[in-house]
């Protein structure tokens, strides 16, 4: 195990810190600056979906599990359903229904929108260093 996570660390560090080039590849900056942002829009879709479940209307189904649980049951599920929609096209294990929809849909555009603003701004930075 903990090879695995010193080839993981050791494959971050090449973003971040130079080798034989005289640049960085990904300031730190903006990897923080990405992680903040992937995180806030995870933690405020998963808020949204579970007020809205606390307010009764299903915007989730779990499979046999739906509509069971108190609200620490529906925060998990909504963080979880929030992350996967986020990063990834989900794994099908809870599925929106109603208006989840339509905040999924939302959700994953975001999601496939922020790479490519990220990758943008990495080239502006580069190019503003390096004129």
């Amino acid at each position: 195990m903990g090879a695995v996570v010193l080839c993981m660390i050791l494959s971050m560090r090449t973003l971040f810190i130079p080798s034989k080039m005289k640049y960085k590849h990904v300031s730190f900056e903006n990897l923080i600056l990405i992680s903040s942002i992937y995180c806030t829009l995870m933690i405020g879709f998963g808020l949204l979906y579970t007020m809205l479940e606390m307010k009764g209307m299903h915007v989730l189904s779990e499979g046999v599990n739906a509509g069971v649980g108190g609200f620490w049951q529906h925060l998990c599920t909504s963080f979880y359903f929030s992350a996967m929609t986020l990063f990834s096209v989900g794994y099908g294990d809870v599925v929106p229904i109603a208006a989840g929809r339509l905040l999924a849909g939302i959700e994953a555009l975001i999601g496939y929108t922020i790479p490519a603003a990220f990758v943008m701004r990495t080239v502006m930075d580069f190019e503003k260093t390096h004129k």
